[in-house]
């Protein structure tokens, strides 16, 4: 299923301005995402993610031309570094063919909260009372080979105004959402895996591919973990 593996390094925080709240260091966590899935390395500094974020706009699109590749780093550029801003550790954009000549897109973003409980079954329990107070969510238990987790699967639509479309009528695009909470065994602190994708007829497909990644997700003595950058982002 993997051709790469990311994840948490050893002490990298939910804030990477301030680092882990009270002294806590934040252990390491790796988790495995498939081919197709086109990474951004947020770790790296503001010129490395800039050549990365080039790359990638190259690999998803290898037939564009010099114009279209400089608008796309761009934007997701911009997307990158406001993703970095908001402690998101890891991103990743899914491009998978669905069948019939079509291809399903959804993108992967993780990061870390503090939970205030070193206790990941605790943790796990107390996010799924939460979540589960809301309406139009589904709340989920998850027996991961890692340790408890709790999804929660949200949809929602967005009328889009007809001046901007292409047939002058107004649509209306919905977008499903799956995020995961993994509680960090032993640390006061909660991995969040979010997938949304506007692909919502395949929306099962992305289910399947979330299980494949979670499966994989691991927290290695820190003394086995790598960090070749020191904070967190692929690694091959």
């Amino acid at each position: 299923m993997t051709d790469t593996a990311a994840g948490f390094a050893p002490g990298a925080g939910p804030d990477p301005g301030s680092g882990p709240a009270d002294g806590v260091r934040l252990p390491p966590m790796t988790f495995g995402v498939p081919e197709g899935l086109h990474a951004v390395p947020l770790p790296l500094d503001a010129a490395e993610r800039g050549a990365a974020v080039a790359e990638l706009v190259r690999d998803i699109f290898p037939e564009g031309d010099a114009d279209l590749w400089t608008v796309l780093q761009a934007v997701y550029g911009q997307v990158a570094e406001d993703l970095v801003a908001a402690g998101v550790a890891f991103t990743g954009i899914g491009l998978f063919d669905v069948g019939e000549g079509q291809v399903g897109h959804c993108s992967l973003t993780v990061g870390a909260m503090p939970s205030g409980q070193p206790d990941a079954e605790i943790a796990a329990l107390g996010l799924r009372e939460l979540w589960g107070r809301r309406p139009l969510h589904d709340v989920q238990w998850l027996d991961l080979p890692c340790g408890p987790g709790v999804s929660v699967t949200t949809s929602r639509s967005v009328v889009i105004d007809g001046a901007y479309t292409a047939s002058g009528e107004d649509v209306t695009v919905t977008s499903g959402q799956l995020q995961v909470y993994v509680p960090f065994p032993a640390a006061p602190y909660t991995a969040v895996f979010t997938m949304d994708t506007a692909a919502v007829e395949h929306v099962e497909d992305f289910g399947a591919l979330m299980g494949a990644i979670l499966a994989s997700v691991a927290f290695p003595a820190e003394e086995d973990a790598e960090s070749p950058s020191g904070a967190v982002g692929p690694t091959t």
